[in-house]
């Protein structure tokens, strides 16, 4: 019976060892291929600028740009300063105070001598009711402050959305600041095909970064050890998938901090659900449904070159609530439209994107987890050689810490940035100290999120805010 028992076991871990050194290295072949596409992709990209073979910015779409704002009085006047100095023609500012407790409208108010208005909003897209609305028509393009009942971030777009003028729009947070050509970047793929209906921007974080009318004055990896962690995951992030999904149309997510719609697409699907945590990936996906369901021709894009500058969390806590309700969101869109996991006629949306998604992304924490821990059983019941696990884990850590800073230097390559010495060291070590201890860190945190979500599942995410260094 021991014996039986033993043998059972035995076949149990040899199974489980095996099928996850075979998921690890399908993720790092699909991470590897992810990183040669992005980085060709930016190449290309910057030999056809150097031709000048792209269309001229004298072109320019109408845009509204839609800032939700909860408790941010610390960010909202620079970022809407930024804002201002964007190097573009048509575009409105739609600040959105979700009923902050604070003096966020106060701030912005007096900042830019607004004044009370009123004016009818015509509610297409369900949202919480209006309190004030303020205008200021002094400045460089038309700025309105809009202060509602508290819904959500979620409800706070909507009213935007319902408040725009113009058929475009593009949603930020109010603690991010778009570099100074991201409106030219970010419309162009529009121009150049009519049929598109979202485009994602590049988000990077800019701790410790010093900007001048929206252009880098001064670039360096940020000094807070968290902080400068995220500086490298966002670029093998954005580098190594969302380039590689952009080539089949096939992208899930469009990042809250920086994304372009099409308002007559959006209002179509019913504008942003407040009743989920990842409301922008939700949008994405309601977009590739509603299209495809319609059978109307459509691309939803990625603009490699539309960077949006936004402050990443410098506190580990903070990080951590970030990145829970980042797999809460996530789950939550993946369960809503589960039926799109075989559904061919979405085509590769369905059969690559989403089952990458709830594969590589949403069960990874947990099996990861489990996959380490039957490993170290292997290990102690001798199945494997604890020099064999030890030379594995190595090489794939040295392996993604390539890949890394592959991504890395591609995109500092790619924004003509200059980095110095100090720096590249630096990144190298943050690699290995991401994939050797706050990747663990991270994947406890997201397959422990489930634990007491219904109480706060729909409100504002809240970090630590610090002032963006404008010049």
């Amino acid at each position: 019976m021991k014996e039986s028992i033993f043998e059972f076991v035995k076949a149990f871990l040899n199974g489980a060892t095996g099928g996850f050194a075979v998921y690890l290295i399908l993720y790092s072949t699909f991470l590897f291929v992810g990183v040669i596409a992005g980085v060709l992709t930016l190449y290309y990209r910057n030999k056809k600028k150097r031709f000048q073979n792209e269309l001229d910015s004298k072109y320019h779409i109408p845009v509204t740009i839609i800032v939700p704002a909860y408790n941010e009085e610390v960010t909202v006047v620079e970022t809407v300063k930024s804002l201002l100095s964007l190097d573009y023609k048509a575009y409105e500012i739609i600040v959105v105070d979700d009923g902050s407790k604070d003096d966020t409208s106060k701030v912005l108010a007096e900042a830019f001598e607004m004044h009370a208005v009123r004016r009818p909003i015509r509610k297409q897209i369900s949202c919480k009711d209006l309190e004030h609305i303020y205008e200021c028509h002094d400045q460089k393009v038309p700025l309105v402050l809009i202060r509602k009942k508290n819904g959500g971030k979620a409800d706070a777009l909507n009213m935007g959305i319902n408040a725009a003028r113009y058929p475009y729009f593009i949603c930020m947070d109010a603690d991010s600041v778009l570099q100074a050509d991201s409106l030219i970047k970010i419309t162009r793929p529009i121009l150049e095909d009519e049929s598109i209906v979202a485009v994602g921007g590049c988000v990077r974080p800019c701790n410790d970064v010093e900007l001048e009318g929206g252009r880098v004055k001064k670039y360096r990896l940020p000094k807070n050890l968290v902080a400068c962690m995220q500086v490298v995951e966002y670029d093998r992030s954005f580098l190594g998938t969302r380039i590689l999904f952009d080539k089949f149309n096939g992208s899930l997510i469009i990042s809250g901090a920086f994304g372009l719609f099409k308002k007559e697409a959006v209002i179509a699907v019913g504008g942003y659900d407040s009743k989920t945590m990842g409301e922008d990936m939700e949008l994405v996906v309601d977009l590739h449904k509603y299209c495809t369901t319609n059978k109307m021709p459509y691309a939803i894009k990625y603009a490699t070159d539309a960077i949006c500058w936004t402050q990443a969390p410098e506190r580990l806590r903070d990080l951590c609530k970030q990145r829970k309700r980042w797999h809460l969101g996530l789950f939550q869109t993946l369960m809503k439209h589960k039926s799109m996991a075989f559904d061919f006629q979405s085509g590769p949306v369905s059969f690559i994107s989403y089952l990458y998604f709830f594969i590589y992304e949403f069960l990874s924490p947990f099996i990861e987890l489990f996959g380490l821990f039957v490993t170290i059983l292997a290990c102690c019941f001798r199945l494997i050689s604890l020099e064999f696990f030890l030379t594995f884990t190595l090489i794939y850590a040295l392996f993604g810490a390539t890949l890394t800073m592959t991504s890395f230097f591609a995109r500092v390559q790619a924004s003509d940035i200059q980095v110095t010495g100090r720096d590249m060291w630096k990144a190298w070590l943050m690699c290995l100290f991401e994939i050797t201890f706050m990747h663990f860190v991270m994947t406890y945190v997201r397959a422990t999120a489930f634990i007491g979500y219904r109480k706060k599942k729909l409100q504002w995410g809240r970090i630590e805010r610090k002032k963006i260094s404008l010049k």
